[in-house]
């Protein structure tokens, strides 16, 4: 008999396997990517992955200790929390009138 576990996993890889989802991953990495290269230079650029990844990312800002790791691991977090949403946001409209039985 198997758990809950593989299931979720299970549902989270198809979620993560949507184009949306992909795309939003995709842009979050290219934001954090010139933000890092241009915070260098003493600017705020950091804060616009920020808010691309919010509500996810401020939430675990609040909840994580304070330290720069934190920063940058709530806001990887929260890109695969809002992916992992849009990613089932997108199977649902897909599937429409017709429940998906294998989920």
């Amino acid at each position: 008999m198997t758990g809950p576990g593989p299931s979720v996993l299970r549902g989270v890889r198809r979620t993560l396997g949507t184009l949306a989802a992909r795309i939003y991953l995709t842009g979050c990495v290219l934001l954090l990517g010139w933000a890092l290269v241009a915070a260098s230079e003493g600017s705020m650029a950091i804060v616009i992955p920020m808010f691309a990844t919010l509500p996810a990312s401020l939430v675990l800002l609040l909840l994580l200790p304070e330290g720069d790791a934190t920063f940058l691991l709530s806001m990887v977090l929260g890109a695969l929390v809002n992916a992992v949403v849009i990613g089932w946001c997108a199977r649902a409209l897909r599937r429409g009138n017709n429940p998906d039985t294998a989920s």
